[in-house]
């Protein structure tokens, strides 16, 4: 499995070198070649047009023809507090299902702050909507 606790240091340092004091978060993706491609959410004076962590990175890979393989965000509400895990919403595992289900991603252990897993996407959503299209030789 592609995710490991490289791709989630590469989130921390990202994070924590966009925002050095308070609130700091940060996506990575791992893309089928090796490369790594941070990125952190744009916060747009209308909240509507702000987009999460994650976005800029799915965008870089696609920009450059990449294949995503495994991606993993994190976030911490203050300095010396742990960064947390935060899975993919619905909308970042619709945007990272361009690549494939079974792009890994980092979820939270439950109980565990700080702890992660890695899962499929599949595996986040086993009733997936493209699954009936597939079922149906379309």
């Amino acid at each position: 499995m592609p995710l490991d606790q490289t791709l989630v240091d590469a989130a921390i340092q990202q994070a924590t070198k966009r925002f050095p004091t308070g609130y700091a978060g940060a996506a990575a993706v791992l893309t089928e070649s090796g490369q790594v491609i941070t990125s952190v959410c744009f916060d747009a004076p209308h909240s509507g047009a702000s987009l999460c962590h994650e976005t800029g990175a799915y965008c870089e890979a696609n920009r450059i023809g990449a294949s995503v393989v495994a991606s993993v965000c994190v976030s911490r509400s203050e300095p010396g507090r742990p960064f947390l895990i935060l899975a993919p919403c619905g909308i970042c595992q619709e945007r990272l299902a361009l690549w494939g289900t079974d792009v890994e991603v980092a979820v939270a252990v439950p109980g565990k702050p700080g702890a992660w897993q890695a899962k499929r996407l599949s595996e986040l959503q086993p009733h997936y909507w493209r699954n009936a299209v597939a079922d149906a030789g379309e």
